[in-house]
């Protein structure tokens, strides 16, 4: 065979690499107007970047595509190295066989190589019946390549398409989980069910996006691919490249002086204790340019997780929420929460606490379902973090509320509180009638006056920040307005902060 042919040769098997699902397969993802499992590699990555591996390799046997149900490779993103791999929903259902195994473990071991985000794009019906026990191996395979990976590069799933079966396992185990609103993700889809348990359920509700979010498996979900890319590039932007690696800096310096935009602070907070306020005008005002990256808005909203900046670096933002249940944490809330302090702290980033909430949320309901264990995972979550940490008393800070949302006992490194905090083991009202019950009931009809006249001293007198700060848990007591400026402040002083680990192999938090 001649050089020429050689050549020609190669360009055949390149030209089938590209798109190696078959005719019928192909057309049918073209009429729902999808892209290529190579496309979206592309549409997410810099242009021009992406250098694939595997391209040529196939499952043994007559006729098997070239490059299997996946494509793998590097690129980068935003001028970084990232490592990625997208399923082929047209080769095998996207589903894992030993070819798609071996690429995908080859991709991450990359990762942990060159030190580099890892972002899986997954469209897939999970194990490939046909090939049995070497599909679960493959999978086991993965899950172990991937295990090394957490905790020192970020991991990003985007959930696109139906996942099914281990198509999902792999992907709850990375950082950050963001799927479209028309994808699915379920361990067996209603058909098996229906078969095993004679349950009718129906695909959106088993496993729609939305319900998925709900359950807490999900972290955002975008209107479509390009949001979804678009929220990743956002994401990676406050991530470092490994947990060694410098955190991005972007526009430090800005504004040193307080401007009209902190002055609105002075005068957000309501004169009523039971008066809303939406915390995101807290959040836009006292962090850079107003940006802020949410993480799992739409489950446990009482309390708000996202990303930051002060002065150019990266935040976690821990903040309750007084437009749902007043602030109060409740067990979704208290996971949600951990989730995101752990997270932080893997990778380095400083966390910033913006306090408002009466406790953790009392019933049966809550009982039932653990709010004891899973606040106390938010707790532990807290202690274990050794990045610098620092708390604002925005409003209230009852009870348990006061402990896990970054007390300086728990290990909090800077704690200021707005003239308006009030910090306490209970509200003015629930604290005035366990204390004073009798002697209000004793006055009679005069009993309303005086239990008001009760909770007007204990709020003046009782429940106040300076008493906090006359005893050292608060550091000072600050103005609203002054905030920014003093996180900035705080962070540069902290910047330093580091605790080595502890001699154990593992903590063992309430699961």
């Amino acid at each position: 065979m001649t050089t020429a042919e050689k050549l020609a040769e190669l360009k055949a098997k390149l030209e089938q690499a590209r798109e190696p699902g078959s005719a019928r397969a192909i057309a049918k993802r073209d009429a729902a107007g999808k892209p290529s499992a190579r496309a979206r590699i592309e549409s997410l990555l810099d242009k021009g970047s992406f250098v694939e591996f595997g391209a040529l390799a196939r499952t043994p046997g007559e006729g098997n595509p070239y490059g299997d149900a996946v494509v793998a490779g590097h690129g980068t993103l935003e001028g970084r190295p990232v490592a990625v791999f997208s399923h082929d929903q047209t080769v095998f259902g996207g589903t894992v066989g030993e070819m798609f195994g071996r690429k995908v473990v080859a991709v991450i071991d990359h990762a942990a190589k060159v030190g580099c985000p890892m972002i899986g794009i997954n469209d897939s019906g999970g194990a490939r019946v046909q090939d049995a026990v070497t599909s679960l191996a493959w999978y086991a395979e993965m899950g172990r390549a991937q295990e090394k990976l957490s905790g020192v590069v970020p991991q990003v799933s985007i959930m696109l398409g139906k996942c099914a079966g281990g198509a999902v396992y792999s992907p709850i185990n990375t950082d950050v989980l963001v799927a479209t609103e028309d994808a699915y993700m379920f361990v067996t889809g209603p058909d098996v069910i229906r078969e095993v348990t004679g349950e009718e359920i129906s695909l959106e509700e088993l496993g729609g996006a939305a319900k998925q979010l709900e359950y807490g498996n999900l972290h955002h979900v975008a209107k479509d691919e390009e949001a979804a890319f678009q929220w990743v590039r956002d994401y990676l932007s406050y991530m470092p490249e490994n947990i060694f690696a410098e955190h991005p800096v972007i526009n430090p310096g800005l504004e040193p002086e307080v401007t009209e935009h902190d002055l609105a602070l002075d005068t957000l907070i309501p004169d009523a204790d039971n008066s809303g306020y939406d915390m995101h005008d807290v959040i836009l005002r006292v962090f850079d340019d107003g940006a802020f990256h949410e993480l799992a808005s739409g489950v446990g909203d009482n309390v708000i997780t996202g990303f930051a900046r002060v002065d150019g670096r990266p935040v976690g933002v821990v903040a309750n929420q007084p437009m749902m249940l007043s602030g109060a944490l409740d067990a979704k809330a208290a996971d949600k929460a951990a989730r995101f302090i752990r997270v932080c702290n893997a990778f380095n980033v400083p966390l910033v606490f913006l306090v408002d909430t009466p406790g953790f949320m009392p019933g049966a309901d809550q009982e039932r379902i653990g709010v004891i264990h899973r606040g106390g995972r938010m707790l532990a979550a807290f202690v274990e973090a050794t990045v610098p940490k620092v708390t604002v008393v925005v409003r209230k800070a009852y009870g348990g509320g006061y402990a896990v949302m970054g007390c300086k006992q728990l290990g909090a490194d800077m704690n200021f509180a707005w003239p308006t905090a009030r910090i306490a083991v209970m509200g003015a009202e629930g604290a005035v009638t366990l204390l004073r019950r009798r002697e209000i009931e004793a006055a009679g009809e005069d009993g309303p006056a005086l239990k008001q006249q009760l909770i007007d001293m204990y709020n003046e007198f009782i429940a106040t920040p300076y008493i906090a700060a006359e005893r050292g848990y608060i550091d000072a007591v600050i103005e609203p307005s002054s905030t920014r400026l003093q996180l900035r402040r705080a962070m540069s002083m902290l910047a330093g902060k580091r605790i080595p680990h502890r001699p154990r192999k593992t903590a063992l938090v309430p699961l």
